[in-house]
């Protein structure tokens, strides 16, 4: 045996992930489909208008009117390499859009990015589960590593991205100028190895009886998640 030889890492028999097609993905609390700026934006719109705190961490500065707003969502839509989706109410109602991002079918690599949730969805069930189907769908199309990225500073970003089960990596330091701003951007993930165990946490999570008449939840999807995730943002409680 060559006791000299240096580590060079494990045989990966992969054939490759699935691009996503933008199917329409159904839950009990939300239905995504691929966000179409004449169907989606105006709705879109109407939920995010005045609310400007939504883009503090976004590339693009808040939108002046409703068409400046489906023009930079017709901008990100028409990229090959994004996919978006529209989060959708039961009741019709366009609430917020999620992207995947950095799709790399050969590597089996995809982030989600380009969150913006308006006020009346973030901290519900729908928000949660609307995260749940886009994981769901990921590995589902063979994706060996799902990712979050944030700036640094995000501290509510960091901490969902915890709670959703995503494991902490570290922290690429001048990564990028936004707005004229520095950006540190913290990177965090969950891989395949990871999904079985969390997908249990979110069925267990979701499911009704795990919450009261009032919708208080009886256990924390954080909890649930803890014990599978690899690593904690040292600056985030566990």
């Amino acid at each position: 045996m060559d006791t000299t030889r240096r580590p060079i890492g494990p045989i990966v028999d992969f054939g490759g992930a699935r691009f996503p097609d933008g199917r329409t993905l159904i839950g009990a609390h939300v239905r995504l489909e691929k966000i179409d700026p004449a169907r989606h934006g105006a709705g879109l719109w109407a939920q995010m208008t005045g609310q400007n705190a939504l883009w503090d961490y976004l590339f693009e500065e808040p939108p002046a009117d409703q068409a400046e707003f489906i023009a930079v969502v017709t901008q990100y839509a028409s990229r090959a390499d994004w996919l978006g989706y529209a989060v959708c109410l039961p009741d019709g109602d366009v609430v917020g859009y999620a992207y995947y991002l950095n799709i790399v079918p050969a590597m089996g690599t995809i982030e989600v990015g380009n969150i913006n949730f308006a006020p009346v969805l973030q901290r519900t069930v729908a928000a949660t589960e609307a995260m749940f189907l886009m994981m769901h769908e990921a590995f589902a199309l063979g994706y060996r590593r799902y990712e979050w990225k944030c700036n640094a500073l995000n501290r509510p970003s960091r901490q969902s991205a915890q709670r959703l089960g995503f494991s902490w990596e570290g922290i690429f330091r001048q990564h990028l100028i936004v707005k004229n701003r520095n950006r540190d951007t913290a990177w965090l993930a969950m891989c395949d190895q990871d999904w079985p165990a969390m997908r249990r946490a979110f069925e267990v999570w979701l499911a009704p009886n795990n919450f009261d008449d009032a919708g208080r939840q009886r256990q924390s999807l954080r909890a649930l998640t803890g014990p599978h995730r690899i690593a904690n943002d040292p600056a985030q409680p566990n």
